[in-house]
């Protein structure tokens, strides 16, 4: 029990199934030696068939409330109670702050496919009106204004990228700006008497950032609340959401528990590091997207610290935990990155990006497929490689490392005109050809 399948985080009953079958046979065959005392077959099988199918259903319960699962809220088995005696509700929420979803976005995202699995009430929000205010959880500064037309084109493609783990005949998407949006002076007022303002500006975020001088806006300490309001509008049993939305998933709580006078649980998942080692996320540009092509998705985790194979192992795949333990860093690396490509494109496309880094990385060749690209005459190197990797700055970086070559030879000039018909490589792993 608790393999969940590929992306979406489905269970394998094989070995249950057998069981239920042996269960059967034995009840039928008993069943015939009893049935002149009036006990049929069926009367026989669907006590052994109910008692099976109940207990296979509460370790699957427990399964989903441990396997990459950072806490449950207030706790874990008066929430495995309540599974046990009705479908619940639940939900993930995400804020449309940029146009692509990452890695780490695929674990809350699978964990909701494994509550809606077990036949619960699953629900994706996409936060259209909370991204207006602006999530300070884990910010050193303000995040930046976002504009109505910025929404609409980060979510437009969400749907497509986000069905790469989730099963949307069983999970429904919802917008909070929906109902975020219409609220009224007199409902904000409202909600925001529920929660302390004491409460909301001790975050130990925000305190540092008085000290440091900076400001802390109204519209980041509301944000709370309309996150929270989330939580008592759809009537939701339960939020799913990383370890650094726990003060806001518990401010949703409080105001169920004081607008709708019930519980509400709070489960989180992990963070993990992105190819920096930093936290990824959307704003650092650590991120390894669900859309990078499969060498770039595959290069990217080769270049993570041996550190992070663990966590990447057992969040994001359903590899066998054993067989890590056994496995050299770079063979569980190569194994996770395969791994990973063959669940966000194709078991062909993970096969030819391990050919290609064994052949570019490991033997130092230039790959045969290698991207063309057509410049503007007169480029410079850094302007060029800027348009190829993540930023301007992560560009000079790369350079001021010695990390780009022409032709094989290591560039360490930013001015250097890039030329056609030149070959150039990027870091460790990416090759682009100049037409």
């Amino acid at each position: 029990m608790g393999n969940f399948g590929d992306p979406r985080g489905k269970f394998s009953f094989s070995k249950s199934r057998r069981e239920l079958h042996n269960m059967r046979h034995f009840s039928a065959s008993h069943g015939a030696r009893k049935a002149d005392k009036g006990i049929t077959p069926s009367t026989l099988i669907a006590p052994f068939s109910q008692n099976l199918y109940h207990s296979l259903y509460i370790m699957q319960v427990a399964d989903v409330l441990t396997q990459g699962v950072e806490a449950v809220l207030p706790d874990k088995s008066s929430l495995e109670k309540l599974m046990s005696t009705k479908k619940i509700r639940v939900y993930f929420g995400v804020d449309p702050t940029g146009p692509k979803l990452h890695l780490g976005h695929t674990i809350p995202l699978r964990k909701l496919q494994q509550f809606a699995d077990l036949g619960h009430e699953a629900i994706l929000l996409f936060g259209t009106g909370t991204v207006l205010a602006g999530d300070p959880s884990q910010r050193q500064e303000a995040r930046k204004p976002i504009t109505p037309e910025q929404i609409e084109e980060n979510i437009k493609d969400w749907r497509r990228q986000a069905s790469k783990v989730i099963d949307f005949e069983k999970v429904k998407i919802k917008q909070n700006g929906d109902w975020l949006l219409p609220l009224t002076t007199a409902q904000i007022l409202e909600i925001a008497s529920n929660i302390s303002s004491i409460q909301l500006y001790k975050r130990e975020m925000f305190q540092r950032r008085i000290e440091k001088g900076d400001t802390v806006s109204t519209s980041e300490t509301l944000y709370p609340l309309f996150q929270g309001y989330d939580s008592v509008y759809l009537d939701v049993d339960l939020e799913i959401g990383g370890t650094d939305q726990v003060f806001n998933m518990l401010i949703g709580r409080e105001l169920q528990k004081k607008m709708k006078g019930r519980e509400k649980y709070v489960l989180t998942t992990p963070l993990i590091s992105g190819t920096d080692g930093a936290q990824m996320t959307k704003s650092t540009g650590n991120c390894i997207w669900l859309d990078d092509s499969p060498q770039e998705m595959y290069g990217k985790i080769m270049s993570t610290a041996d550190a992070q194979i663990e966590p990447y192992w057992t969040l994001l795949t359903n590899l066998d935990k054993a067989k890590l333990k056994s496995l050299k860093p770079l063979d569980a690396k190569k194994e996770l990155a395969h791994e990973i490509v063959k669940m966000y494109h194709s078991q062909r496309d993970a096969d030819t990006a391990q050919q290609n880094f064994e052949n570019t990385v490991q033997k130092g060749q230039a790959p045969t497929n290698i991207l063309e690209v057509k410049v503007k005459e007169g480029i410079t190197l850094s302007d060029f490689v800027a348009t190829q990797v993540e930023s301007k700055s992560e560009a000079k970086r790369l350079i001021d490392q010695n990390a780009i070559e022409i032709d094989g030879e290591v560039i360490a000039s930013s001015k250097t005109e890039v030329k056609s018909g030149q070959v150039i490589k990027i870091g460790k792993k990416k090759f682009v050809r100049i037409k």
